[in-house]
């Protein structure tokens, strides 16, 4: 039996774009698991389609076998990650498909899940379904940047967010910093947050700024009940903080708050993996935090959004990170850049 064929169908990269826009509807209410849209088409034409919406409901595979009815039989489907091969809170969607008559599946990426890993792909061949796999995967798998690298492995993919003026400063050197960016650009921050499965921060923020650091815009697309909140993580070496379902701090009065005392960052990522399942996580802190992070070469993305103002030399700096000779520079690669209202956001990846 071979392995995979390969698409050399311009079609197959346009129906696989519109399963990815199936997946999107699922981005910010999916987690833990993966987000994921599926399409089904019967000569040429969309007879079907879907998107997991959160879990413990049906995956993509379903909802759009579901759409198509009967139109399925000898149909193509187009999933942007392959069809799981185990019986969790849902039915294998390998078997659905099988048992739909479905003739040929085209997948955009293999699912590193050890559950499924090839599995679902191997069970699609043995009952004479044609699969290709590798239609438009870089564009699939920026949907689920957390949950692959997770299972891959079993670290988070972390952003770092920074608001910042045009001279890289944060605050005022009394802690004023409400507000440096305008309306737009925080609420793109609430885009950052509704996929993040975690936030992190750090004790001085807390005591100096009191966030919320919680999702509550009403304009995600989504109802904002479907959402899942963040977990929230407090890095707290100094144990300044704890839990006090009546304290002056807002993030203190959550139960579900992780008080972080130790060093490790590391070893925090990998728990909030583990024992968490927390994929995406979201740094939003002080220059001390940051620095440490990126120090550490913790962070998979920094986004900057940065203020046409300036504050001064005596106002508290993007990050505490002071490398002794030019060797020791952290440098990125710019990956984005858009104008929000009149601020600017740059989404840069680490060399």
């Amino acid at each position: 039996m071979s392995v995979f064929n390969l698409s050399r169908n311009a079609s197959d990269s346009y129906f696989m774009m519109l399963a990815i826009e199936q997946g999107r509807r699922g981005q910010y209410t999916t987690r833990p698991n993966p987000a994921v849209g599926c399409v089904i088409v019967q000569a040429e034409q969309v007879v079907g389609q879907g998107f997991h919406p959160q879990a413990g409901q049906p995956h993509a595979e379903v909802f759009a076998l579901r759409d198509a009815g009967s139109k399925a039989l000898g149909a193509t489907a187009y999933v942007t990650l392959e069809p799981c091969s185990h019986t969790g809170r849902t039915p294998p969607c390998a078997l659905a498909l099988i048992e739909a008559g479905i003739k040929r599946v085209v997948v955009a990426g293999l699912d590193p899940n050890p559950q499924v890993a090839g599995r679902g792909v191997k069970w699609l061949q043995q009952a004479g379904i044609a699969v290709t796999v590798g239609v438009l995967t870089s564009q699939a798998e920026a949907l689920n940047r957390g949950f692959l690298k997770a299972m891959r492995t079993q670290m988070p993919y972390v952003r770092l967010k920074i608001a910042t003026s045009l001279d890289g400063r944060t605050a005022m050197a009394s802690g004023e910093s409400k507000w440096i960016t305008g309306a737009a650009a925080r609420e793109d921050v609430q885009k950052l947050r509704a996929q993040s499965a975690a936030i992190i921060t750090g004790s001085e923020t807390v005591i100096t700024d009191n966030p919320q650091l919680n999702v509550r815009s009403t304009q995600l697309g989504v109802a904002l009940a479907q959402v899942p909140q963040p977990k929230l993580v407090i890095l707290d070496r100094r144990q300044r903080l704890a839990y006090d379902p009546k304290s002056d701090y807002q993030l203190c009065r959550d139960s579900d708050t992780l008080y972080w005392r130790d060093n490790e960052l590391a070893e925090l990522l990998t728990r909030l993996v583990s024992e968490h399942h927390c994929y995406e996580v979201l740094i939003e802190a002080g220059a001390k935090v940051a620095g440490s992070f990126l120090s550490a070469q913790l962070v998979d993305e920094l986004i900057v959004y940065q203020a046409p103002c300036l504050l001064g030399a005596q106002a508290k700096a993007m990050v505490d990170f002071n490398p002794l000779s030019l060797a020791q520079q952290l440098r990125f690669d710019y990956h984005s850049h858009e104008q929000l209202g009149s601020d600017l956001k740059i989404t840069l990846l680490p060399l």
